[in-house]
């Protein structure tokens, strides 16, 4: 579902991917890997600060009190013991007092660290009991199934001894009524001495019947269990959640950085895509280019200035005035970049510059003059070398033999040099034959001081780029041919780069994963607001922002 369907435009919107989804973390990968190493850190000063947590389990097998031992107790077993009683006792307060007396440890700790489980249809309690080492584990949990037992045997033992208290006292009531009857059989007459004999056998099968209850209580065996399973050291893995913490610090850490990576992205938005940079100025796609990196390619670099130099020689006719806008940034190496492209098909260049970057964009300009590709066979560019003090060079000082193989007899045409100002005649002087294939091509002079700094009403020096040539200034001493390109300041600081683009055509000049949308969505309608109608913009790959 697009953005603009769901928000009833009439105009279909751009789908969002998975891969526009992960962007934004990959982009804010050192918020992720922050976060990801903060939640492995807490992990791990969790694991060595905070005691481990040892488990350790002891399984009782609960039998029924019954008379005969060997007597079936019915197919449904469970119903034989109250399971749940057996569970309440076993968690009860006799059982919890005694590991109390024997670990020391608070009565509420010793309750959050019994647990028990009761599986179903069967007559099987299991102990856990957690500890911060293996050997109170061990001891905790045997020591909980073994007060169980006691408990539960004391209980029976108790039942039991009421009962035979009671029995004894019902056969002490018979055995009075016996010695009654007997001192009566011995006393009565011989009518009455028939009826108490008769009496006497009835208490006498009483007496029995009791006896033999007795008896049989007596017998009965009131062990409530066996301990089938005791914990053992041994068999008590200590430690073994220490990894498991650690993935689960590190995966937190990750998610958490996920989290921040899109509530970042959604305050401080910036420039991911070509789509991204249309959707914010609303203006065409020049080109690409790829910015220079410490192991990257000067080459392909100097190929995207040339694709961006089409299209922008497509929209623009000579004498053009171009000017260079970014928001917050330096767009100094695209500026040198676009200068050699457009020169190196024949264009006399301006390159100009109001806040003292000439000597950088001449820097700039050598580099990508001496990675132009090679052409037909020609003279190699002609790079002034700049002279101290503001003297004019005389002709014999700015000329060098240069050789030069010409492909005909007919004289070659030399491409036409820009002049200092003082020495006007260099540049008119026609180029003499020489049978041996030398000629004396002008070198223009540069009258820069040694500072780097262009005397005033002076472009500093000329640089021939292919075909044509490039030359430096300040905005002020623009050429009135040719193609001036103006390397303007960044717009959010300074406004002379969108006042001269009323002069003449403006270039947005985007950073991919740096300039910020907020900043050229204000940019483009400031550009509007100065009625400016850029011809597009680039887009350049730089560093992550």
């Amino acid at each position: 579902m697009d953005a603009n369907a769901a928000s009833g435009g009439g105009t279909p919107g751009r789908t969002v991917t998975l891969t526009d989804l992960l962007r934004v973390p990959l982009h804010r990968i050192r918020v992720l890997a922050g976060t990801a190493v903060f939640g492995l850190l807490a992990a791990i000063g969790y694991v060595l600060l905070v005691p481990g947590a040892v488990t350790a389990d002891a399984v009782v097998a609960v039998r029924p009190v019954v008379t005969d031992a060997f007597t079936p107790s019915g197919a449904s077993a469970d119903r034989a013991v109250n399971m749940n009683v057996e569970r309440g006792i076993a968690t009860g307060t006799e059982v919890v007092r005694r590991l109390v007396d024997a670990t020391g440890r608070d009565q509420r700790d010793v309750q959050d660290a019994l647990e028990l489980e009761v599986p179903t249809g069967g007559q099987i309690l299991r102990f856990r009991f957690t500890a911060n080492s293996p050997q109170d584990a061990v001891a905790g949990v045997n020591l909980a199934a073994a007060a169980y037992l006691d408990v539960r045997r004391t209980m029976y033992e108790q039942q039991r001894a009421d009962i035979l208290r009671s029995y004894d006292e019902s056969i002490s009531e018979v055995q009075d009524q016996q010695a009654a009857l007997q001192s009566r059989i011995a006393s009565a007459q011989e009518g009455e001495a028939d009826a108490a004999v008769a009496e006497l056998s009835g208490v006498n099968n009483q007496l029995v019947q009791l006896r033999s209850a007795r008896t049989e209580i007596a017998a009965v065996d009131v062990n409530p269990g066996w301990v089938t399973r005791e914990a053992e050291t041994n068999l008590v893995p200590s430690g073994g959640n220490r990894l498991l913490h650690l993935f689960a610090g590190l995966l937190g850490g990750v998610l958490l950085g996920v989290v921040l990576a899109y509530g970042w992205e959604s305050v401080d938005r910036r420039i991911r895509s070509v789509d991204d940079g249309r959707d914010a100025t609303g203006l065409p796609l020049l080109g690409t280019a790829r910015g220079p990196k410490p192991r990257g390619s000067r080459h392909a670099m100097d190929a995207d200035m040339r694709y961006v130099a089409m299209a922008i020689a497509g929209r623009t006719r000579e004498p053009a005035r171009i000017v260079l806008l970014t928001t917050r940034g330096d767009q100094t190496a695209m500026s040198a970049g676009l200068a050699v492209a457009l020169a190196a098909t024949g264009r006399e260049v301006y390159l100009a510059d109001d806040t003292g970057r000439l000597g950088r964009l001449r820097s700039e300009v050598l580099a990508g003059v001496a990675c132009l590709p090679a052409t037909a066979p020609s003279a190699r560019p002609v790079v002034p070398q700049q002279r101290q003090g503001p003297r004019p060079a005389s002709v014999d000082e700015v000329t060098e033999q240069i050789v030069v193989r010409r492909p005909s007899p007919r004289p070659t045409s030399l491409p036409r040099q820009a002049t200092a100002a003082g020495n006007p005649t260099a540049a008119n002087r026609p180029a003499p034959n020489d049978p041996d294939g030398t000629i004396s091509l002008p070198r223009i002079a540069s009258t820069t001081p040694s500072s780097g700094k262009s005397a005033v009403g002076e472009p500093t020096d000329t640089v021939v780029a292919g075909a044509g040539t490039i030359r430096f200034g300040t905005w002020r001493q623009r050429a009135a041919s040719g193609v001036v390109l103006f390397n303007a300041p960044p717009a959010e600081a300074d406004e002379r780069g969108v006042a001269a683009a009323r002069q003449g055509a403006a270039v947005v000049v985007v950073e991919q994963d740096r300039t910020r949308q907020g900043d050229l969505r204000r940019l483009a309608e400031r550009l509007r607001a100065a009625g400016v109608t850029p011809l597009g913009f680039v887009l350049t790959h730089r560093g992550r922002g």
